[in-house]
């Protein structure tokens, strides 16, 4: 059994931004107890701020730690009076992930590693190299998370193959996983993996995956639950019916004929 059955928004406006993206506006009563559910949409549709807002509400621990006290959730906070959650089981356990934080993540300890030897330079003459990093290593915060919650440090990986580290070191015991456009990590062949990561995870843990996403490939997930934003509702459909699944076929069916006009 998932732990979310329902996820609902009442918002009493639909003017400022976010109470006018297609996604705030049309989350009634959506259902989302199957193990596995996507969110798909159009860039702008919400998807993003849906996923924050719940995360948000259930305070996931997330790529840089568990505050949600950034500028980047502010739409979420605005949103949390009118988020409405039915339980199945009420147990806020799991982890929230955007791609767009796994990049800036490693771009902000690299920039502390940097400024950090700029500020030890003084200290290339007189002090060994290795006392040096293990000074370095101490003073860098970040770094010592990413060494204690991800095994090593995640430079060292492809971005593909760090984001699959990530999904190992924290996607593995029953929880609630919020996962945002996971795709843009991940080449087609580590979207496959990403596919068999989840099999695999959901054959030994009853764990809910609510994932936003425009790969056809991640929806293409047997008996996965697909949401589809639209400028006028949102509602549950099937794969072959997304216009993700449809535009893909049809192009690689016969590129030429969207590109005769170029």
């Amino acid at each position: 059994m998932s732990y979310l059955a329902s996820i609902h928004i009442k918002a009493d406006r639909e003017h400022p931004y976010p109470y006018n993206v297609p996604a705030i506006k049309f989350a009634k009563n959506i259902d989302v107890s199957n193990n596995i559910t996507f969110i798909i949409g159009e860039n702008g549709s919400g998807k993003s701020t849906l996923l924050e807002s719940i995360a948000f509400r259930l305070q996931l621990p997330h790529m840089d730690g568990r505050g949600y006290d950034k500028k980047c959730f502010d739409a979420a906070r605005k949103l949390l009076p009118y988020l409405e959650l039915n339980w199945n089981i009420e147990r806020s356990v799991g982890f929230f992930f955007r791609a767009e934080d796994f990049g800036d993540y490693l771009n902000s300890v690299h920039r502390t590693d940097v400024n950090l030897h700029n500020q030890m330079g003084y200290l290339d003459q007189e002090v060994p190299d290795h006392v040096i990093q293990q000074m370095k290593d101490s003073a860098n915060y970040q770094l010592h998370k990413v060494r204690k919650n991800y095994g090593q440090e995640l430079d060292t990986f492809s971005h593909g193959e760090a984001y699959m580290h990530i999904m190992n070191e924290m996607v593995n015991q029953r929880g609630i996983y919020l996962l945002d456009e996971p795709e843009a990590s991940l080449s087609p062949s580590k979207q496959l993996a990403f596919i068999y990561f989840l099999q695999e995870h959901l054959q030994n843990f009853d764990s809910q995956f609510i994932i936003a996403t425009h790969s056809p490939m991640l929806m293409a997930y047997p008996e996965a639950s697909i949401y589809e934003i639209t400028d006028s509702d949102m509602k549950k459909t099937s794969l072959e019916e997304t216009d993700h699944y449809s535009i893909t076929k049809s192009f690689l069916n016969n590129p030429r004929a969207f590109l005769r006009h170029f």
